[in-house]
């Protein structure tokens, strides 16, 4: 097996670790509560970052990567996190995860509006498809049906709202930051602000409430850190040394493999029409990065 083999390999199990995310930090959230469940996430995900991805020293941090990449990153990464944490049910927390997942097609969005890049015809149907996507994950199993999605969403607003913000927050922080990092990865001290932002929340805003710690309950934590604290090296090995061109195609059906692992996490049957309007995500996030490829192969 060849280095790039190899690379490309570490590459997928991030893929795969993002994919379980959702499903393991809902199961967190059922002993430990929403916030406190999300902030021992981040503090242990804090500490494997730190045994698998070197420190860079603040100082050598770009002011505005300093600054804008760690209010970006801080504020999608709580977004994320309450959103599932704070879902209702295991099913809204793949409902909600899902909506998360129109990062993809707000990314290709965000780097025609913030870049040179331009994209063709392609980005509209994309963005319209992933939309539908949505709608038919929402409307429940009628799959297209906008009064049952309205619905849905009413029942909890908030899960929904945050998991829609992320979405464009994770956007912007792909774009923007590619731009002021000049190469520096401040992953790590981004989570060690994220885990410090919760514990705050957690205790200065009365959102104590007892922690169940039991086998099963420690066993999900340490998983869902793992996850979170390793998929960001693995995908940092995957793209800098295997192949970026498989991994970037792979990486658009996070929506589907997340949905599987979600549901076999959670015990919870999802219908037909919510692995259409998955694939409808995936789709439209791939027409709108053919949109923006396409035109960048075209001769000028």
């Amino acid at each position: 097996m060849t280095k790039e083999t190899k690379a490309t390999a570490i590459g997928f199990c991030a893929i795969l670790l993002w994919s379980s995310i959702v499903g393991l930090i809902k199961e967190v959230s059922y002993s430990f509560g929403a916030t406190a469940g999300a902030a021992l996430i981040y503090t242990l995900a804090s500490a494997v970052q730190l045994l698998t991805i070197k420190w860079v020293p603040l100082t050598k941090f770009p002011r505005k990567y300093l600054f804008i990449g760690a209010l970006l990153m801080v504020s999608y990464e709580l977004c994320l996190a309450l959103s599932i944490g704070y879902s209702t049910n295991a099913r809204q927390a793949v409902e909600v995860g899902m909506v998360n997942y129109l990062w993809p097609t707000f990314t290709m969005i965000a780097t025609v509006i913030f870049t040179a890049k331009k994209a063709n015809w392609l980005i509209f149907p994309g963005v319209v498809i992933s939309m539908l996507g949505i709608v038919w994950v929402l409307g429940g199993e009628e799959g297209f049906n906008i009064s049952e999605m309205l619905s849905n969403i009413q029942t909890n607003p908030l899960s929904y709202g945050l998991a829609f913000l992320g979405a464009i927050l994770w956007a912007v922080y792909c774009v923007v930051t590619v731009r002021i990092a000049k190469g520096v990865n401040g992953m790590t001290f981004f989570f060690m602000l994220v885990a410090l932002v919760l514990w705050i929340k957690y205790f200065a805003l009365g959102n104590v409430v007892d922690m169940q710690f039991n086998m099963s309950s420690v066993l999900f934590l340490l998983l869902a850190a793992c996850a979170m604290g390793l998929s960001y090296a693995a995908w940092n090995i995957g793209i800098l040394q295997g192949n970026v061109t498989i991994l970037a195609g792979a990486s658009y059906f996070i929506p589907v493999m997340s949905s599987a692992l979600s549901s076999f996490v959670l015990a919870i049957p999802l219908g037909l029409s919510f692995w259409q309007g998955a694939l409808m995500v995936c789709m439209g996030s791939i027409l709108c990065w053919l949109a923006t490829r396409s035109r960048l192969a075209t001769p000028e």
